[in-house]
């Protein structure tokens, strides 16, 4: 199968991996939905994608996970991602109505800790350099966005989602896509906010420290110490769930 479609148009070079990723949901999405791209049909590899729409693999896994969590195309571990039919979407979801109140987002923070825990340990056992390598960019990109003043929830979710892959467990890379991005709990507070709204030396500073508990998990994951990196997952969404508590009780 060719892959027809011309690469994104370089109008503007300084345009960021998120801004990029947006642009092939919408090109591969518009094929799938048209017609054009039809359900049961493999798309190409990670590395043909990135050269036919000139981009990074961050950009083509941010894109495919989107398009997971849109349920227009199932990912089969070591096989390919194809195409899937509107008739054929997952059944168990996690939508914006699961994030109505406190509870709900405690009780989506509770699931994560019990299957994410495991995948972390899991990752540190088999994970390949390969893996590493996604991980340690997906940071990067992360860093850059959370110093930019940006909420980051796209790289957070990828970086999650990069350590269900490592467990070279299907499953839980499944799991993780049908869930999406909206399980980052800030995601939810970030959609209240006003669009562009400048983040405070307090948010910023919040953020920071997130992502030092990500560095933590991938330091144990990168010295393949299972227990370690159970811990350092444990503790990182634990502290997330206490920082919801804390931000209702002080009514923010």
């Amino acid at each position: 199968m060719t892959f027809p479609y011309p690469p994104l148009a370089p109008t503007q070079p300084s345009r960021k991996p998120r801004g990029l990723a947006y642009e092939l949901v919408d090109q591969l999405g518009d094929r799938i939905r048209d017609g054009r791209l039809t359900p049961g049909e493999k798309l190409q590899p990670e590395s043909a994608i990135m050269e036919q729409f000139g981009v990074s693999r961050t950009v083509v896994r941010e894109a495919i996970s989107r398009l997971q969590t849109a349920h227009l195309v199932s990912t089969r571990h070591g096989i390919g991602t194809f195409v899937i039919g509107p008739t054929e979407a997952a059944p168990f979801r996690i939508t914006a109505e699961h994030f109505a109140t406190l509870r709900d987002v405690i009780a989506v923070l509770e699931l994560r800790i019990g299957i994410e825990t495991e995948a972390a340990a899991l990752a540190a056992t088999r994970r390949s350099e390969q893996n590493l390598l996604d991980m340690r960019n997906t940071l990067s990109t992360l860093t850059a966005a959370i110093e930019a003043g940006e909420a980051a929830v796209g790289p957070d979710f990828q970086f999650h989602l990069e350590i269900a892959r490592a467990t070279q467990n299907p499953h839980f890379a499944e799991l993780m896509s049908s869930l999406g991005a909206s399980i980052i709990p800030r995601a939810r507070l970030d959609s209240a906010s006003a669009p562009g709204a400048a983040r405070s030396t307090e948010q910023l500073e919040y953020l920071r420290r997130v992502n030092t508990e990500h560095e933590n998990i991938f330091d144990a994951i990168r010295q393949q110490d299972p227990e370690a990196a159970r811990a350092a997952m444990r503790t990182h969404l634990a502290n997330s769930r206490e920082r919801r508590r804390r931000i209702h009780a002080e009514g923010l």
